[in-house]
């Protein structure tokens, strides 16, 4: 689950805190890169400016995360019969990634049956409690780095301004109550 933008940061901070492994593919990160330029042209940006932004987020997660690029999927691309034939390039990205989850908010369009048994769908609030529970320290410290990051582009936020955002927009209630029970070290 790569959009929306503050629950993707978290999730990629998480990463970079070594949580857990993410990967994709090609194609996982061509749709990214759509909908961030649709998304911003929604919200009033320029189209060519808020391509270049999509283009710009893609370049910095295939160089924060360069083993994240899985190739040679293609050759699974129409094996497990899901619903969507337009999702199956996510589970073949999976498998060859050798994932164990698929995070995302359409989990009736990856039904268990279907998928290898080693591969399990979570929405992001399951995935996010179940990252953040394993060590709470790293996942504050994933908020703490958002935080220190929040202001190049606007006003700064506060790591309880970002805890309550990722409560009011995204539901993330049980991952950021584990989050807030742990020690902040300034204070």
């Amino acid at each position: 689950m790569l959009w929306p933008s503050l629950q993707s940061d978290f999730l990629l901070s998480l990463a970079v805190e070594g949580m857990y492994r993410p990967v994709w593919s090609d194609a996982i990160l061509e749709e990214l890169e759509f909908h961030e330029a649709r998304k911003l042209v929604k919200r009033g940006t320029d189209p060519d400016r808020a391509a270049e932004f999509a283009r710009l987020l893609v370049e910095q997660m295939r160089a924060a995360f360069d083993d994240a690029l899985v190739e040679g999927r293609e050759g699974l691309d129409t094996t497990y019969g899901l619903p969507d034939p337009d999702d199956e390039h996510v589970v073949a990205t999976a498998v060859v990634g050798g994932a164990g989850t698929i995070v995302t908010h359409n989990v009736k369009d990856f039904p268990p049956d279907r998928l290898p048994a080693h591969l399990e769908v979570l929405r992001p609030p399951e995935f996010l409690l179940n990252t953040v529970s394993l060590d709470p320290h790293r996942g504050l410290r994933a908020v703490v780095e958002i935080a220190k990051r929040s202001g190049r582009r606007g006003p700064a936020l506060t790591v309880p301004a970002i805890l309550d955002l990722l409560v009011q927009r995204y539901g993330l209630t049980e991952a950021v109550e584990v989050l807030r029970g742990v020690p902040r070290p300034d204070g």
